[in-house]
């Protein structure tokens, strides 16, 4: 399953010592991107005001560049299934456009959905399971219901690992029976990873500017550093779960990912909302928060941020990863006070027992809410894969199914684990008086943030000689989304460290 983030820990390769020089230089820019499958949400909007753009032409362009690069050509399979109205969605937003009425920045603007999100069109929503192909879902999920108020154009929905990686450990990052393997856009045989991989691949692909993915513990957080993209993993809250097939509500967060950390701001803008039929506590103010606020250049300026010791020059270890060694040396020159800090992950017991309480729980509750699909219970599912099992086992569906479950018991265990993991962040914060915290992908953080509930940010940092991107991990305590936003971008901007996909064999 995706806690271990094992397709991370592989990739990381090199030796590197960290300079803490402060007169480091400063990445220059790459030219500037025309092709229009690579135009940020701001270009494209600009576009369109300047009437040099619309959305039929845009929804068109990415329509033909997934028939040539995601079902023929590198074949990267990010796409499970195309919205049929989209064409039809796009037209009717111009007309709104032409007319004077523009609903926001996303108006007109393509999104792809991960195939665990509801949506009450013509498009499956399935997990990635051939169990759940059948009739629509009934109505849309609630972040859908917000992407369509803002103008999205929904393209269609992305490929996952099955069931979002809880079908079985075993399970290749990015297969699942339906959709079949995704492949990573910049290294064809390399790692995608899960459970968002098609979503990452698709949006680095340029399959569309802006996708959603959905994560319990690693499925966001993974996905985006493998294939070198921003994504947020958002306070478990701050976006309701409502419409989504859900592994454990104690974790489960949908979140943004983009190609610019701006363009994702702009995604949680949209998403966010109050829904009541997912109460979380949240802070009163959250529904009129503007995410991309705080996004200025020099926000790394005065900030404290810890990062891992072991890229401590005065230690002189030998290191993995000279991107994130050149990620500090950025930062610094930037105006960042950098903290060496050790995060210790606790030693958080029956963490796999909770997870299968959890899919017993929330699994059931979810699929009665479907109609005309093999599997309305979880029994059912189980009956359904045991002779469609393409060579893959269901072993976690198995354990969650034999469970025993309490309510009591569930809330208990997950309070612990998260209390555990929570303090493991705050006693760094509070000790050394940080404003986040950074992580490279082998750190301890890509399991305790999830695992707390807190929010986490993934950017690009640079690719390594395989030609595997690399990344760094922001992370804070909870409700910090848009303080860590603000250090992303800061870091960003002077990084400009993402690299289009190379398509590599």
């Amino acid at each position: 399953m995706d806690v271990t983030l094992n397709g991370c820990m592989k990739r990381l390769a090199g030796i590197a010592l960290f300079s803490m020089a402060a007169n480091a230089a400063t990445a220059q820019p790459p030219a500037p991107e025309t092709r229009l499958e690579y135009l940020s949400v701001d270009e494209i909007n600009q576009r369109m005001d300047r009437g040099q753009l619309n959305a039929v032409t845009l929804v068109r362009h990415l329509l033909q560049r997934i028939e040539r690069l995601d079902k023929n050509g590198p074949a990267i399979n990010a796409i499970i299934e195309l919205n049929p109205d989209a064409l039809a969605m796009a037209e009717s937003l111009d007309r709104e456009r032409k007319g004077g009425y523009i609903r926001g920045p996303l108006h007109g603007i393509p999104v792809l959905l991960k195939d665990n999100i509801d949506t009450s069109d013509q498009m499956q929503t399935t997990a990635g399971s051939l169990a759940m192909v059948g009739e629509p879902a009934a109505q849309d999920a609630f972040i859908v219901q917000r992407l369509r108020a803002a103008g999205a154009v929904i393209l269609g929905k992305t490929n996952l690992s099955e069931w979002a990686a809880f079908r079985d450990p075993g399970l290749p990052s990015g297969w699942s029976g339906r959709g079949g393997q995704t492949k990573n856009p910049h290294l064809l045989s390399g790692d995608p990873c899960g459970s968002s991989s098609g979503s990452a691949a698709a949006v680095a692909a340029g399959f569309a500017p802006l996708t959603v993915g959905t994560e319990t513990s690693g499925s966001i957080s993974c996905p985006a550093s493998m294939n070198g993209v921003v994504g947020i993993k958002p306070t478990v809250g701050l976006l309701s779960r409502s419409g989504i097939i859900p592994v454990t509500h104690k974790l489960d967060t949908p979140g943004p990912m983009a190609r610019t950390v701006r363009d994702a701001a702009l995604l949680l803008n949209a998403m966010v909302g109050s829904d009541a039929a997912d109460p979380v506590p949240r802070p009163q103010n959250l529904d009129t928060v503007d995410f991309t606020a705080l996004l200025r250049p020099n926000a790394l300026v005065g900030r404290r941020i810890g990062y891992p010791a072991k890229f401590d020059r005065s230690n002189l270890p030998l290191l993995t990863d000279p991107q994130f060694s050149k990620a500090l040396e950025l930062m610094q020159a930037a105006g960042a006070t950098l903290i060496p800090v050790e995060l210790i992950a606790p030693v958080s017991e029956r963490v796999e027992e909770a997870l299968h309480m959890g899919i017993k729980r929330d699994l059931p509750r979810y699929l009665a809410t479907r109609t005309g699909v093999p599997a309305k219970t979880l029994e059912d599912l189980l009956l359904f894969n045991a002779p469609n099992s393409e060579g893959h086992n269901q072993d976690t569906l198995i354990a969650a199914s034999k469970v025993v479950f309490d309510e009591q018991t569930y809330n208990q265990l997950w309070q612990k684990i998260q209390s555990e993991n929570a303090a493991a962040i705050d006693q760094l914060l509070a000790t050394h008086q940080l404003d986040a915290l950074l992580s490279d992908v082998a750190s301890p953080a890509m399991n305790v943030v999830p695992l707390a509930g807190y929010p986490g940010i993934m950017v690009p940092s640079g690719i390594d000689d395989d030609g595997v991107p690399t990344s760094v991990y922001f992370f804070g305590p909870r409700w910090s989304d848009a303080r860590l936003l603000a250090l992303a971008y800061g870091y960003e901007q002077v990084s400009h460290a993402r690299r289009t996909p190379a398509f590599k064999p």
